[in-house]
């Protein structure tokens, strides 16, 4: 865990938010919230989805700009009317999606909204060597004469950091910056917060995953349906007080995986392989073979790029992704082909991105949840049964705990952890014998993470057999009853749950270890 420097927590704070309330419509979204961020400091924002930790952040952003309160920057009063606005006091946001402009090069990037000019001309020069000083100030070396595109998500998270600080940014918000970077990016990630943090920078950090809070946060402050619970340092604040703060209830187990004795085999994949479209020869799956049976969690480890989503998707949608090799369902053939061929078999696929294959969100949490199976609840000549579709969405949603006025607002409405739950809604509809999971917990909080560990109990309990991909290592140990881990597109060790560490998922990730039988 990391401490700021002493003698910055007596200075006067970089922003202060004090009594912050916002409406939308008659909702009440935000009461009374103080907030504040020392220079020099991690002051992690935590709470539930729908707490308002986006909210706070968006009026600190200039994006909300009706709200009551105030806000003080460097000691001054100030009221954002507009993101432009904040960027000028020295505010900058690194949102999950990031802002960069993928076919504009580094140095465009970092200086875009603000370029270096000479006689209403852009010094192209000028900006290719402030990029360069900038990036080497984070210890970053790369050609920034070069698009952004060509970069991994990874180098591109710092580089939206090097475009904070081009823009003499000293109030850095990060939300969620690790949603979707491996291991070794987050270690490189934590190094440039460090850097950042003695160049007397604040960071308000936020994130669901409880071993990014331990490591990095100086002091955390705990928001719950709208209002401060309370803010104290890190050291403090222990993971199960924590916890409580954020849910408002004891969570006794964190990870409560309670194995069932494995039944008979669901499915058996040998040598499974799935071309990449881009590259003639060249294969995203190479050979992988598995096996899960009735009752289990196959988990999947590996680091960005490793094949195992490929995996899924081939399976799920094999026609698509022209994948090749052998599959059984309950010890019957299947050649993977479409999707609805998939689900007529049992098979069913929660993708890693809800927002883009998962969910329609325009579309009500009705129409989502019962989406994947309307075969079962349209009449026979192909009319809608309204009344079957809403007594079905009501069953998974009681299911699955979902937080919702109403079930007929759209997915769009929701926080992120309901999305999810409607996602998984919609697989639940159609009773799968196999389960692939793919980051089922990726951006949603401790509570809702709880809430679908004890749905995998659930279903395996029921029989369905599960694969789980997940980067979140605790929840890879924990929730597995064996891992197979995957680099380059194959299978590099196989391990049983009591077998598996960090370390040895980690070497084999790396390329470092050989299937074991």
């Amino acid at each position: 865990m990391s401490g700021a420097d002493e003698n910055t927590l007596h200075e006067q704070p970089l922003v202060r938010m004090e009594r912050i309330g916002k409406c939308f419509g008659p909702v009440r979204v935000l009461e009374a919230v103080d907030f504040e961020l020392r220079s020099g400091e991690v002051h992690v924002l935590a709470g539930e989805n729908g707490a308002g930790k986006s909210t706070l952040i968006k009026i600190l952003a200039g994006v909300h700009t009706d709200f009551e309160g105030t806000i003080r920057i460097a000691g001054r009063p100030v009221r954002p009317g507009s993101p432009q606005a904040a960027a000028a006091l020295g505010v900058a946001v690194i949102h999950q999606e990031l802002s960069l402009v993928p076919s504009m090069s580094v140095a465009d990037n970092l200086f875009l909204g603000r370029p270096i000019t000479a006689g209403g001309f852009i010094r192209q020069r000028a900006q290719r060597r402030g990029a360069e000083r900038i990036l080497k100030e984070l210890g970053v070396e790369i050609d920034v004469a070069r698009p952004v595109e060509k970069f991994p998500i990874g180098t591109r998270q710092l580089i939206e950091i090097a475009k904070a600080l081009a823009h003499d940014a000293r109030l850095i918000v990060m939300d969620e910056p690790t949603s979707a970077l491996s291991a070794p990016e987050v270690a490189q990630l934590f190094e440039q917060i460090g850097r950042l943090k003695r160049r007397g920078c604040g960071v308000v950090y936020i994130t669901h995953k409880m071993e990014e809070i331990e490591r990095i946060a100086d002091r955390i402050t705990v928001l719950r349906d709208g209002r401060p619970v309370g803010t104290a340092a890190a050291a403090d604040l222990p993971p199960p007080l924590l916890v409580r703060w954020m849910v408002g209830r004891e969570i006794s187990q964190r990870f409560p995986r309670h194995a069932t004795a494995p039944g008979k085999e669901r499915l058996r994949v040998e040598n499974l392989v799935v071309p990449d479209p881009r590259r003639a020869g060249r294969r995203l799956v190479d050979g992988v073979s598995l096996s899960v049976r009735a009752g289990e969690i196959l988990g999947i480890g590996g680091l960005q790029g490793s094949g195992a989503s490929r995996l899924m998707h081939g399976l799920f949608d094999g026609r698509r992704e022209r994948c090749g090799g052998r599959v059984w369902i309950d010890g019957q053939p299947f050649q993977p082909g479409t999707p609805r061929q998939a689900i007529d078999r049992g098979l069913a696929l929660l993708t890693n991105d809800r927002k883009a294959s998962g969910l329609v969100l325009p579309m009500s949490i009705i129409a989502n949840s019962t989406l994947a199976d309307l075969g079962r609840l349209t009449a026979p000549l192909g009319w809608r049964r309204p009344a079957l579709e809403r007594k079905a969405a009501e069953t998974s949603a009681k299911a699955l705990a979902l937080r919702s006025p109403s079930l007929e607002m759209s997915a769009a409405a929701l926080s992120g952890g309901n999305q999810q739950k409607v996602a998984l809604a919609k697989w639940l509809q159609v009773e799968p014998k196999v389960l692939l999971l793919d980051e089922p917990t990726r951006g949603i909080d401790v509570g809702a993470k709880h809430e679908v560990y004890q749905r995998l109990n659930a279903w395996t309990s029921q029989g369905i057999a599960i694969i789980l991909i997940t980067s979140e290592m605790p929840e890879l140990l924990a929730m597995s009853d064996r891992i197979i881990v995957m680099h380059r597109g194959r299978v590099t060790a196989e391990l049983a749950g009591k077998e598996a560490s960090a370390d040895r998922v980690l070497e084999a990730a790396m390329g470092r270890a050989k299937a074991e039988s």
